[in-house]
């Protein structure tokens, strides 16, 4: 049985529209050197569009969303290699989640509802452009850092660090202590203004009970 799938003009619209906006979310995502770019994002676009189409097209007498599912479950694969955990932080949610939309929008092309895929991308551009902003305004206010600080194992070594973030408006969200070789190690996972950071950087720098720190 051969199956004749017709390249029909709106097919054609279908990938110029997928084109146009897996370039705006890709221009933007290589303009902040982000990992899936330009080309990456297009493909993406331009991907999922033709697994729709075509789950359409030979879906015949059967539920023509199989298809079309599966790109979900795809698309999470991929999404899920551009996350990285490292230095105590996960980089990479945004550009997977911006990844599992566009799929999402070329879905959308490749089942007629161009208005909303417009729409949509229009949204998507506004938060990766607008909302950095706001982002930055917030973690000037609430800005979170782990410090871990080695000290002598004293009676109030522990209670004069606690009160160091105190002091300077830090708020401790948690925190844990060992013993290494002889010295004690702890860990701060504080929350605060970036001035009130850099204020206790520079306390630590120059407190005769910090032996090391890092942030």
């Amino acid at each position: 049985m051969t199956i004749t799938i017709d390249v029909l003009p709106e097919d054609a619209i279908k990938l110029l529209l997928a084109l146009l906006v897996g370039g705006l979310i890709g221009a933007e995502r290589e303009y902040r050197d982000k990992a899936a770019g330009f080309r990456t994002m297009i493909f993406i676009c331009i991907g999922s569009t033709l697994f729709t189409m075509f789950s359409i097209k030979i879906a015949d007498n059967s539920d023509p969303a199989r298809i079309a599912a599966q790109i979900v479950s795809g698309i999470g694969f991929l999404g899920g290699g551009a996350i990285l955990r490292g230095e105590g932080r996960v980089h990479g949610l945004t550009t997977a989640a911006t990844i599992w939309l566009v799929a999402a929008l070329g879905m959308g092309i490749a089942s007629d509802y161009y208005t909303i895929a417009l729409v949509a991308t229009l949204i998507i551009l506004v938060v990766l452009w607008i909302f950095p902003f706001i982002e930055r305004l917030i973690d000037n206010v609430h800005h979170a850092e782990v410090y871990e600080i080695t000290s002598p194992i004293t009676p109030d070594s522990f209670d004069n660090l606690h009160a160091l973030f105190k002091e300077h408006n830090l708020h401790i969200f948690k925190h844990k202590r060992y013993k290494v070789t002889g010295k004690m190690v702890s860990t701060w996972e504080v929350h605060g203004a970036p001035r009130n950071h850099r204020a206790l950087t520079q306390v630590l720098m120059d407190h005769d009970d910090v032996i090391e720190f890092q942030v």
